[in-house]
């Protein structure tokens, strides 16, 4: 059976060592005779040592050389395992050939020759690496005995085994078994189907979600951008909102706060009236030059102007013409005839009474002022009485000139200051007005 080639293989290698063994033996008994003279000299093939081989061929038999050399010639054609072997190596050839016979020293090289085609050793050998092969022989021989030994117990072993089986069985079960795997087999085409299909259903949905994921990124770069345009337009909300309150608080205040008022502040600074900062009137002690009290008559004038006309009040005898420094009166009854709210200094003719006859003027026309007032709010009232060119105060009882000539320059101040309050009180009336 073929279960058992494996048991004689080891057999046949046994055969041939042993083969082998016995030729290094031949081989080790002509070396033997290396002491006489009469030797032809050769030379080792494993150490290089000189050796002498007794070249007496008539004790060698001649059937020996012809079945070393009929093995020798089958070792060349037989199987693989004998190319393992070393061609025949000449490196010995005999020194001294003429003192020999030809035919000995012939026989003696094709028995070498024969030798080592059945070897994997050239010959010829000295006597110790002969010992020392045959060791390793003897070595290998015990070796291959033991194994032999074990593959015999293990082919007894296996012979028991064989007994005891049930063929039919085993032909059953292994029947069973190949059906099993046919079963599996077609199993594992199904599941590799199913695995190609599942592949397939993976790329594709890699591939899905690879286009996801791009367009997952340009909405999100989309929704980045809209954010940002969000929170710019938030914050320019903010700012806008922040202006709207800012111009609502500033509108609050505009609605509360009057023009007049802005455009006129009228105060005192010690006994002086003033009105934008302008003083109007002098003192004695306190010289105030003439372009200043121009400027505030000048004032003055514009501010009852803006007020009568803030009203829809119409002076009956004159007409206010507000013109800064150089401001006057026009007299409705004689066009011609101006009354100049200003003035120079210096000396002035009894006659020359423009300049307080304008000033009377105005003091007139304040009174127009406040009767239309009067007529809208009965309830209100001036702090100083005017009548004619004078003003009254009524807590003292003692009425001042508003005329320069003939008058102290400490009374017509008072009157001026006392004019510019009674026209305050106008003023404060006005801008309560809805």
């Amino acid at each position: 059976n073929a279960e058992y080639m494996g048991v004689l293989n080891p057999l046949k290698c046994w055969y041939r060592t042993v083969t082998v063994g016995s030729w290094l033996i031949l081989c080790w008994k002509l070396m033997m005779a290396a002491a006489s003279d009469n030797y032809q000299s050769f030379v080792c093939q494993r150490c290089a040592q000189t050796i002498k081989l007794d070249l007496n061929v008539s004790e060698i038999d001649t059937e020996v050389v012809a079945k070393l050399s009929n093995r020798s010639n089958n070792a060349c054609n037989d199987n693989d395992e004998t190319k393992r072997f070393a061609p025949p190596n000449h490196s010995f050839m005999m020194i001294d050939t003429e003192l020999e016979p030809e035919s000995k020293v012939n026989k003696i090289i094709e028995l070498f020759d024969s030798m080592s085609d059945l070897t994997n050793i050239d010959y010829p050998l000295c006597k110790e690496c002969t010992d020392a092969l045959i060791d390793i022989a003897d070595n290998q021989i015990d070796n291959l005995r033991k194994e032999c030994d074990s593959y015999q117990d293990l082919k007894d072993s296996l012979s028991d085994m064989v007994e005891g089986f049930d063929r039919e069985k085993l032909e059953n079960e292994l029947s069973q078994l190949r059906d099993e795997e046919n079963q599996f087999k077609s199993e594992l085409n199904e599941m590799e189907l199913k695995r190609d299909l599942l592949i397939k259903a993976v790329e594709s949905e890699k591939l899905k979600l690879s286009h996801l994921e791009s367009e997952d990124e340009r909405y999100l770069q989309q929704y980045c951008q809209q954010k940002y345009e969000l929170l710019d337009l938030e914050e320019q909300h903010r700012s806008l909102d922040n202006q709207l309150k800012y111009y609502q608080t500033q509108l609050n205040y505009l609605k509360k706060t009057n023009v007049f008022n802005a455009a006129f502040h009228i105060w005192h600074s010690g006994r002086f009236g003033t009105i934008n900062g302008f003083r109007l009137g002098r003192l004695p002690d306190e010289a105030v030059d003439w372009w200043e009290i121009n400027a505030a008559w000048g004032q003055t004038v514009l501010l009852l102007h803006s007020l009568s006309n803030h009203v829809g009040l119409t002076f009956e005898r004159y007409r206010l013409v507000p013109f800064g420094n150089n401001s006057y009166l026009e007299s409705r009854s004689e066009k011609s005839r101006d009354l100049p709210l200003y003035g120079s200094g210096g000396y002035r003719f009894f006659w020359d009474t423009k300049f307080d006859q304008a000033m009377i003027a105005f003091l007139d026309c304040l009174q127009q002022f406040k009767e239309h007032i009067e007529l809208k709010d009965v309830d209100f009232c001036l702090p100083y009485s005017m009548d004619k060119g004078n003003i009254k105060d009524n807590s003292s009882g003692q009425s001042y000139s508003i005329k320069i000539q003939f008058n102290s320059e400490e009374q017509w101040t008072k009157s001026l200051k006392f004019m510019l309050t009674n026209l305050r009180w106008c003023l404060a009336w006005v801008a309560s007005q809805p």
